[in-house]
């Protein structure tokens, strides 16, 4: 994609998942990538990438720490000289209602969406002094909806949303660009976890929740990333970007294969 090639830019949350398909895409076009993790996996993540001759810094620690956060942005300044991009990543899929505690709540918040401003407040200005750069925060369609026992999860993706709109509005006078890329249900750990590794059995089930009638895959999230990122996106900014297979477009009569006016005109 344009523009995309020996820029420079730090992933939160990259050792599995979408954070890991991020690092991989974003690498294939030519990106230096310091990637965080709070698993020492990122660790192996970054030797298989570097086997594909990526260029990849990893950096182990919290994103609920501030000072972690500092140290990821100035490690990615020392391994390359420079950030243009940032992609906020890592969560915590903390999902409680009735149950939730103030620390429950707090650790959902830390990990997210202040986390997520904290990298843009130390991220946005070596951006500015390369003349601008783009920023993509990763939310997700519970951001927009009613789930049960969800209180903390939901919360913090919607907040994740109106951050975007407002770090837009702030940043866009430095030349940075911030989108926001939600996704569907996507088959992450978590997913594959909740169906016990059969996909064949819970694919066609959940399939039904979105109007391409399959779940999505992390790489099909990590393109909309990398374009959001590009110069392809140049005159795009507070946008999201619903990578979901129309899940959010669909109304109470889901595919519509029950109706009465299924197949009307």
């Amino acid at each position: 994609m344009r523009g995309l090639k020996d820029k420079v830019a730090i992933v939160s949350g990259g050792a599995a998942g979408i954070g890991r398909a991020v690092v991989e895409r974003l690498c294939a076009e030519g990106v230096r990538v310091t990637f965080s993790d709070l698993s020492e996996a990122g660790a192996t993540a970054a030797q298989e990438c570097r086997a594909l001759g990526y260029h990849v810094h990893f950096v182990h620690g919290d994103m609920a720490d501030e000072a972690f956060c500092r140290q990821l942005v100035d490690e990615a300044l020392s391994q390359w000289g420079r950030v243009n991009y940032l992609v906020n990543n890592a969560f915590s899929f903390l999902a409680k209602a009735l149950d939730a505690t103030r620390e429950d709540w707090m650790r959902m918040l830390n990990v997210g969406p202040v986390a997520f401003a904290t990298m843009a407040q130390l991220a946005a200005d070596p951006m500015r002094q390369q003349g601008g750069g783009a920023i993509v925060n990763i939310s997700s369609i519970s951001a927009h909806i009613a789930q049960p026992n969800r209180w903390t999860y939901n919360a913090a993706k919607g907040a994740v949303n109106q951050l975007t709109r407002c770090m837009a509005l702030d940043l866009a006078p430095y030349h940075i660009r911030v989108n926001t890329v939600s996704p569907g249900w996507i088959w992450t750990r978590e997913v594959d976890k909740a169906a016990g590794g059969d996909r064949a059995k819970w694919g066609p089930i959940w399939g039904k929740y979105h109007m391409l009638r399959r779940l999505g895959t992390v790489q099909e999230v990590a393109g909309p990333v990398a374009f959001l990122l590009s110069d392809e996106a140049s005159f795009i900014t507070a946008a999201e970007l619903m990578v979901d297979g129309g899940y959010n477009g669909l109304g109470s009569e889901g595919l519509g294969e029950t109706s009465s006016f299924a197949g009307s005109e």
